[in-house]
């Protein structure tokens, strides 16, 4: 948010605004978004976050963000919904957002572009290339990722929360994992490869 003191202000609003989503999918997974749909939904994000209503209309804040996905969106399910927003959590936590930004890409254009793409084994292998390259820059950067995801998926799993994007996280790691051993190992080792790679994780 353009309002926000700090990113740690802002990281937690966009927190609530992530929040808001998973409880209208939770309750509503089949509703289709409508323009009195999102009207409530955006006013709704502004009452729990620090944003305003002005912000519904600026694209570079994230209540802007999410009005303009909504708005790109109209007629799907809140299911569907729920499965872009997803993939836009998986680029932020892979880094391609802040790549995309780098290159001067709206937000506009990145939700546009992106809201094309499913969250499939072609975007899975796409992430998990960029995570192998991570791994070339800072060796061990791969498992030390799956174990923070591992914990993560373990404490949603005890809170009840929504599981889907700290799977996804633990899919696509292990992916990287796999693809940058299976030139090193034999497949009957790789279990054991894993453990290596995991050791320190209870």
């Amino acid at each position: 948010f353009q309002s926000c003191l700090s990113r740690a202000e802002a990281r937690r609003d966009a927190a609530k605004v992530a929040a808001l989503i998973n409880s209208l999918f939770n309750e509503l997974p089949c509703r289709r978004i409508t323009k009195e749909f999102i009207i409530e939904s955006v006013r709704e994000a502004v009452s729990s976050t620090s944003g305003n209503l002005k912000d519904a209309d600026d694209p570079s804040t994230s209540i802007g963000a999410y009005h303009y996905m909504l708005e790109s969106n109209i007629g799907k399910t809140m299911l569907e919904f729920q499965e872009l927003m997803i993939v836009f959590q998986l680029l932020h936590w892979n880094g391609s957002l802040k790549a995309l930004r780098e290159t001067k890409c709206s937000r506009q254009e990145v939700i546009s572009y992106y809201s094309q793409y499913s969250l499939d084994e072609k975007m899975r292998s796409h992430m998990a290339l960029d995570w192998i390259t991570k791994e070339q820059e800072s060796p061990g950067i791969i498992s030390q990722e799956l174990q923070v995801a591992l914990r993560e998926l373990e404490e949603v799993r005890k809170a009840g929360q929504e599981l889907r994007f700290y799977k996804e996280k633990k899919e696509i790691l292990s992916l990287a994992l796999s693809q940058i051993y299976s030139d090193q190992v034999t497949t009957s080792s790789w279990d054991d490869q894993m453990s290596l790679a995991l050791h320190g994780y209870q």
